[in-house]
């Protein structure tokens, strides 16, 4: 083992728990409930890193196997701690405060020999910094993660599939219809139909602002997948405007039933159906 390695793992290995309230203290942690809500990460990482140097691992390799419970604890803190919405910034200084200790420790051990002191010193700090790295690299992946999640679930929110009446399903669309939202509104569409057994769907328009050409290709996509299962397809909501901007882009809308409002399509939707509503008095 180098000697600047074998004094960081003495420094760590001496007196562990001074270790940690110097490096708690560093964090800022005074008061109690929070002290006692980081010290368990503090001290199972402080644990694997003195596994990982007794084993001889090299702080510049840290995908070498004896650095993989150090990385899947800090993967995990960032995790965690993104999940909470802490920023990558805090989720790194708690590693950062590490120096500290580990900075006391190594003068304490080298004070006599300040030939030695200062590679360790950068050797130290050549590790803690790979360990901040790591944390904001996996804090930043799962911020993306969380935020995609997000979006998902938001997309699934804003396009809900209704049953209107035995047998016909509808979908309001609000908002800008891209090739994602198409995507979910065309797997969601089809498995309800596939579970109610629905023979008709309603896709309404009306609340989405423009149509352009890609939309209308992702509303023929949408009403292709349709009849593919065996069902039908009405499209609502075509405002004057829109069938102006259809008509001046060619779009081809032939053999697709189409309604100004909802409550046609749903006149319509029944007597495709079979059904008759009749007034009572």
């Amino acid at each position: 083992m180098k000697s600047e390695l074998q004094a960081i793992l003495s420094a760590l290995q001496d007196d562990k728990g001074r270790v940690v309230e110097v490096w708690l203290d560093e964090v800022g942690a005074t008061d109690p409930a929070a002290r006692r809500a980081i010290q368990p990460d503090a001290e199972e990482l402080l644990r694997l890193l003195r596994e990982a140097l007794a084993a001889d691992a090299d702080p510049g390799a840290m995908e070498a196997p004896a650095w993989a419970g150090t990385r899947q604890v800090l993967e995990s803190l960032s995790r965690s701690r993104a999940a909470r919405g802490q920023s990558a910034g805090d989720t790194s200084l708690f590693v950062l405060a590490l120096k500290k200790p580990l900075f006391d420790g190594l003068q304490r051990k080298l004070a006599s020999d300040p030939a030695a002191l200062m590679p360790a010193l950068w050797t130290a700090t050549t590790l803690v910094d790979k360990l901040a790295q790591r944390t904001v690299a996996t804090f930043q992946q799962a911020h993306e993660d969380i935020i995609k999640r997000q979006q998902e679930e938001l997309l699934e929110l804003s396009t809900p599939v209704i049953k209107l009446w035995d047998g016909v399903l509808a979908v309001p669309m609000i908002g800008i219809l891209d090739s994602n939202r198409t995507q979910i509104v065309m797997e969601t569409l089809l498995q309800k139909i596939v579970e109610t057994e629905s023979e008709l769907a309603i896709i309404d328009i009306t609340g989405v602002p423009t149509v352009d050409t890609l939309v209308a290709q992702h509303l023929l996509k949408t009403v292709s997948a349709i009849r593919l299962m065996g069902a039908d397809c009405i499209i609502s909501g075509i405002r004057p405007q829109i069938a102006q901007t259809i008509v001046h882009l060619g779009i081809d809308l032939q053999g697709i039933s189409t309604k100004a409002t909802l409550a046609d399509a749903l006149g319509l939707a029944f007597q495709k159906t079979g059904w008759r509503i009749t007034h009572s008095d």
